[in-house]
């Protein structure tokens, strides 16, 4: 098939492509809901953090970056479970490219949530670090 073929099968644009991608958007949203237990975890974890990010932000803008690196956390575990479907679409033994794939997935979903607990780190520090001097001075 060459490329001009194939155009055929991708939509035309305007409102219906619009609806389409909004319904194919919340379809694989809910799939990742349903099939996939650690989105599931961030997602509640990150919704329970974003009151605390809007509470404890020092400004409008960092509370933004806060809830901004929750979101990053999600859309990098999306990409992951979507690697790690299709995987497992083309095969459920062991190969090594797969796995690979997998393991760089999953790397790349590690590094989003190191990113994300720096940001929170960053931001809350002048916030947090008044209380925790007394803390750990003994000092009250």
């Amino acid at each position: 098939m060459d490329h001009r073929s194939a155009y055929k099968y991708k939509s035309r644009g305007g409102l219906k492509r619009l609806a389409a991608a909004t319904s194919y958007s919340i379809r694989g949203l809910a799939a990742a809901w349903r099939q996939e237990a650690s989105f599931r975890q961030e997602v509640i974890i990150g919704a329970l953090l974003v009151p605390v990010a809007a509470w404890l932000a020092p400004s409008l803008g960092q509370a933004l970056a806060l809830v901004g690196a929750i979101v990053f956390v999600w859309l990098v575990e999306l990409v992951n479970s979507a690697i790690e479907a299709l995987a497992d679409a083309l095969t459920l033994e062991q190969h090594p490219l797969l796995g690979r794939a997998k393991d760089i997935g999953s790397a790349a979903v590690l590094l989003s949530l190191v990113i994300a607990a720096g940001v929170w780190l960053g931001v809350l520090w002048p916030v947090l670090w008044p209380v925790l001097v007394p803390v750990i001075t003994g000092r009250t």
